[in-house]
């Protein structure tokens, strides 16, 4: 999985899953370009790779801003030449049910998971399109397909994510863009401990993640990241539309009901 001589943009670098992908795709060749709104969270992980040989550019734009977008791209494809890879990992997490979420908090919720992918895809797909295709992987969740309690704007941001990931597959496969999902289970970033600090008992919402997974333990960034580069890859070069579960086998019990009870402000101490 060699990508000297591709562009790689990630929204949503500085942290997380996202900053996993910049350390993997740049150490497979790539040159990296950083999207997040935070210029600070940025720092550490550019210095450390540039001192590899890596070639990292820094953005800072607010990507469910279509303003920003619509000057973010034109600066990349200034600075790089072109855009051959997009990941669409920019998200927040919030909580509250249909009748406790504000206007304003489903505003935000469905700005920066759903509408930033869509801006980006948007301004992404026709400098792909100039350098003959291109592959975008969308970061979704497992609650792409089923709901997580007290979530009702996360889980219909990473619903739409799915629905816009087959949907960018189907409208633009004849011109040589895939575009696939990847679908988190629990993962140990520093917005899931974030989330689970909203808790009395932090500690034990992060051992209930823990014991959700077949193996017992969350995931780490980086195991969500190596499928991400992977169906970046020529290695997926026959795999478009798909949704992967990256989740440590959360989905397979009969039922999740483990899932279905897990959450901030759930544990029973």
């Amino acid at each position: 999985m060699d990508f000297g001589g591709k562009v790689v943009v990630i929204t949503g670098a500085g942290s997380g899953i996202g900053e996993a992908c910049v350390r993997e795709f740049a150490y497979r060749n790539a040159a990296v370009v950083m999207v997040d709104s935070k210029a600070s969270t940025a720092d550490r992980t550019i210095w450390e790779l540039r001192e590899r040989g890596a070639s990292i550019e820094y953005l800072q734009a607010d990507v469910s801003s279509r303003a920003e977008v619509e000057r973010l791209i034109p600066e990349v494809i200034s600075r790089l030449g072109g855009i051959d890879v997009l990941v669409n990992n920019a998200g927040i997490q919030r909580y509250g049910s249909a009748t406790t979420v504000t206007e304003e908090e489903w505003d935000e919720v469905l700005n920066v998971n759903l509408k930033s992918a869509f801006l980006m895809s948007k301004y992404v797909i026709p400098e792909m399109i100039k350098r003959g295709g291109g592959a975008i992987v969308m970061t979704g969740s497992v609650q792409s397909l089923t709901a997580q309690r007290n979530s009702v704007h996360y889980v219909v941001s990473k619903h739409g994510i799915l629905g816009l990931t087959r949907s960018i597959a189907l409208d633009y496969g004849n011109q040589n863009i895939r575009a696939n999902c990847v679908l988190p289970g629990a993962i140990d970033t520093p917005m899931l401990r974030w989330a689970a600090s909203l808790d009395s008992h932090p500690e034990k919402v992060l051992a209930e993640c823990d014991r959700l997974h077949i193996r017992g333990k969350m995931g780490r960034p980086e195991e969500v990241a190596r499928v991400i580069v992977f169906l970046a890859s020529d290695l997926a070069s026959f795999v478009t539309g798909a949704a992967f579960a990256v989740d440590g086998g959360l989905l397979v019990p009969a039922g999740g009901m483990a899932f279905q009870e897990a959450g901030p402000g759930t544990s029973k101490a």
